[in-house]
C-alpha cells in the first residue's frame, strides 16, 4: 500500500502522515528526514544533494528519487509506505510512478489535506520549531510547557524567518503553483481524495482514516 499526503505548509500533513502510518503499520517516508539523515551519514546521495544545496540550487529530481527508492528498499517498507513532502512536482510524481512500476507496485491513494489561506496564515505565523529535533510548536494551539524550550529534547525553540505573514503568503503561492499540476495529475488518475483539514488533529485524522477505509473496502 502506497499513499501520498499532499497539503500546503501548515496543513498538518506531517503530523497526519505519521499518525496514519502508525495506524496502518506502514513506513513514514518524509523527504525532509531523508535529506537530513543522508547529510548526517554523508552517504553518496547525501553528498550529491549537499553539493547542490550549498550552491543554492534545487536538488535534481533523479537524486531525490534515488534517495526515496533506497528508503523503500528498507525492511520496514515491505508492507508499503506513506509519502510526506514527496513528490513536490509533476516530474517527481511521474518518476515515482515509473520507479514503483519497476517493482510491480503503484500509488494507491493521494490524500490532499485542504485548509483555507486564512487558517494557514494563523497556523504558520505562530509556529516555533526545535533546533535540535525539529518538533513543531504553536504559540496558540500547541505551546511548549516551558517557553522557548522543547518538551521532547529540551532544545531551543526558534521561529523561522519565513514564518512571518508576508513570507508565509509567498510560500503558499509557490506551493500552490507547484502543487496544482500534481492535483490535476492524480485527479485524472482517479487517486486523489480531498480531506477537510480544518479542526483538531484527531478530528482530521478520523476523516483521513475514513477515506482510506472506504477506498480499500471497495476493493
Amino acid at each position: 500500500m502506497y499513499i501520498i499526503f499532499l497539503g500546503a505548509p501548515g496543513a498538518g500533513k506531517g503530523t497526519q502522515a505519521a499518525a496514519i502510518a502508525s495506524d496502518l503499520n506502514l513506513a513514514h517516508v518524509a523527504s525532509g528526514d531523508l535529506f537530513r539523515k543522508a547529510l548526517e551519514q554523508k552517504t553518496e546521495l547525501g553528498l550529491q544533494a549537499k553539493s547542490y544545496m550549498e550552491k543554492g540550487l534545487l536538488v535534481p529530481d533523479e537524486v531525490t528519487i534515488q534517495m526515496v527508492m533506497e528508503r523503500l528498499a528498507a525492511p520496514d517498507c515491505a508492507r508499503g509506505a506513506i509519502f510526506d513532502g514527496f513528490p513536490r512536482t509533476l516530474p517527481q510524481a511521474k518518476a515515482l510512478d515509473k520507479a514503483l512500476a519497476g517493482r510491480g507496485a503503484a500509488i494507491d491513494q493521494v490524500i490532499y489535506i485542504k485548509v483555507g489561506e486564512e487558517e494557514l496564515l494563523k497556523r504558520l505565523s505562530g509556529r516555533w520549531i526545535c533546533r535540535r529535533c525539529q518538533t513543531p510548536y504553536h504559540e496558540v494551539t500547541n505551546p511548549p510547557k516551558v517557553r522557548e524550550k522543547c518538551d521532547k529534547c529540551g532544545g531551543e525553540l526558534y521561529q523561522r524567518a519565513d514564518d512571518t505573514v508576508e513570507a508565509v503568503k509567498k510560500r503558499l503561492q509557490v506551493y500552490l503553483a507547484e502543487t496544482a499540476p500534481l492535483i490535476d495529475y492524480y485527479t485524472a488518475a482517479g487517486k486523489l481524495f480531498e480531506v477537510d483539514g480544518q479542526g483538531g488533529v484527531e478530528e482530521v485524522r478520523q476523516r483521513i482514516a475514513a477515506v482510506i477505509s472506504r477506498q480499500f473496502i471497495r476493493r
